[in-house]
């Protein structure tokens, strides 16, 4: 026995190394804890400024492991391509989100950046392993941070019901992937699903039991991505949140969670699994529906942060053929990631600064803003031509890759379901259209004879609208020249 807890412990003293910018992220966290309780009321914005020194520390650790590759803690931690680059996403729209939190919310905020904080590690647990029970715990995470950011600026009704509409759904999943994950290692007797021995298990096991089990884990990463028929929680919580917590919803833990996804749907896809096959056709029915429904369902939104909900459920359906389309090949599976985050924290970023200034997120307070704000809405639109996917956008491009890689699965394999993703994906990128459309359709030719309010605090937005242009320059920077990023990630 004693031997036995000498090696676990020399395996965990190895495996520091590895874990530093999660290690700092951990720190991070507890002196953002104590700032807030003890530093905030005398020095301002002291735990705003904790929490970007912790995601500049967490940064450097993790571009030291960009050469880097290995396992930790006995195999539940991973070090590749897949698990740094998603990682540095996540750091780098984090920034973005405490920016946008301590811009708009600026007082008595100091506990959300220690909550953003934990989420964060969340989301890297999330991106660098394959193993159950660490993905649970990830999953768990991120989902008890998200109700925390959610109900912490609640203010009305609306808001506070959008949180507990949340929290409600999101225990029931949890529950569900556990009962699920129960009866995986029960079969299994091992939770690292890349395994030889996890795959001898899920092979041998009854079919019937293994299945049922299987769906019960996908509902929990089903719930954190929103793709249908887990996707009822996100168009009022996104409405009712405010707009830096939606943006952060809308992107960053879909990140680790398609990474997730797709280490899993890579470990199976090319085993004498039953589930192997079951798997494709699950990933292509679930993004065929998320796709149309997300699509459609926004067609009839006139709020912009719930059109917006949508808009990213369909994204999702996206997310997931590219899944499907990019098993093998990272690089570009990170680049329409890159592209999703890029697209979506501009687009809320600009739907604040409107809402600072209308004190209303409707399409219809748009009329006419287009001549008032031109700057703006020029970059609005340059953004929501993205995410419908025209040139020379970086939509385009992460979605002609998309496009071209499963045009290719299905020349060499015939498979109708890669050709019901090209219809479908085709389709839904032409309904995309009209509703992305409206924006600069009530900005620039409908009229409205109603005054814009004054600007409370024009320093404040001035530093949401540099990023969100600087975001909306690297979409079509990125869209012209796509070798740029391509290189970075490969």
């Amino acid at each position: 026995m004693n031997v036995s807890i000498s090696n676990i412990l020399d395996q965990i003293i190895a495996s520091i190394p590895l874990f530093k910018p999660e290690l700092s992220l951990i720190i991070g966290f507890i002196v953002c804890i104590f700032t807030a309780l003890f530093l905030e009321k005398r020095w301002k914005n002291s735990t705003f400024i904790a929490c970007m020194l912790t995601l500049g520390v967490a940064l450097y650790h993790l571009l030291a492991q960009l050469s880097t590759t290995g396992t930790g803690f006995s195999g539940m931690w991973l070090i590749d391509p897949w698990s740094i680059y998603a990682r540095l996403v996540v750091l780098a729209s984090t920034g973005i989100i405490a920016i946008f939190l301590q811009q708009r919310h600026p007082k008595n905020n100091g506990d959300i950046y220690a909550v953003l904080l934990a989420t964060t590690l969340g989301i890297h647990v999330l991106s660098a392993t394959s193993n159950w029970l660490m993905a649970f715990i990830g999953i768990e995470m991120v989902s008890i941070g998200s109700y925390v950011m959610v109900g912490y600026f609640s203010r009305n009704k609306a808001q506070s019901e959008a949180a507990m509409k949340y929290v409600l759904f999101g225990s029931v999943c949890a529950a569900v992937m556990l009962y699920g994950l129960s009866l995986v290692y029960g079969l299994t007797g091992n939770l690292d699903f890349t395994s030889a021995a996890h795959l001898k298990g899920l092979i041998d096991a009854p079919q019937a039991i293994i299945t049922l089990g299987l769906l019960f884990v996908f509902a929990g990463i089903g719930f954190k991505l929103s793709f249908v028929p887990f996707h009822v929680w996100s168009p009022d919580v996104y409405q009712g949140a405010p707009t830096a917590i939606t943006a952060f919803l809308s992107t960053i833990p879909k990140v680790g969670a398609i990474i997730l996804f797709a280490r899993l749907y890579q470990s199976w896809s090319s085993t004498a699994f039953y589930f192997s096959e079951l798997s494709s056709w699950f990933i292509i029915i679930v993004a065929l529906v998320t796709m149309l429904v997300g699509n459609l369902a926004a067609l009839r939104q006139q709020d912009v942060k719930r059109m917006m909900a949508y808009s990213s459920i369909g994204h999702t359906g996206l997310l997931l053929m590219a899944v499907f389309a990019y098993q093998d090949i990272f690089s570009y599976l990170l680049f329409y990631i890159v592209a999703y985050v890029l697209m979506n924290l501009a687009t809320f970023i600009f739907i604040d600064e409107i809402e600072q200034q209308t004190g209303s997120t409707s399409l219809s307070s748009y009329a006419g803003l287009g001549k008032k704000m031109p700057l703006l809405f020029t970059a609005f639109t340059l953004v929501a031509v993205s995410l419908i996917g025209i040139p020379p956008t970086i939509g385009f491009v992460a979605k002609l890759m998309v496009f071209t890689s499963t045009f290719s699965i299905f020349q060499s394999s015939g498979g109708t379901g890669s050709l019901l993703l090209l219809i479908v994906g085709a389709l839904t990128s032409v309904i995309s259209l009209f509703f992305y459309f409206k924006i600069p359709l009530y900005a620039f030719l409908r009229g409205n004879d109603n005054p814009i309010p004054s600007v409370v605090n024009r320093k404040q937005v001035s530093v949401m609208l540099f990023i969100a242009y600087l975001l909306t320059i690297l979409v079509i920077l990125f869209g012209i020249f796509p070798n740029w990023l391509m290189e970075m990630v490969s």
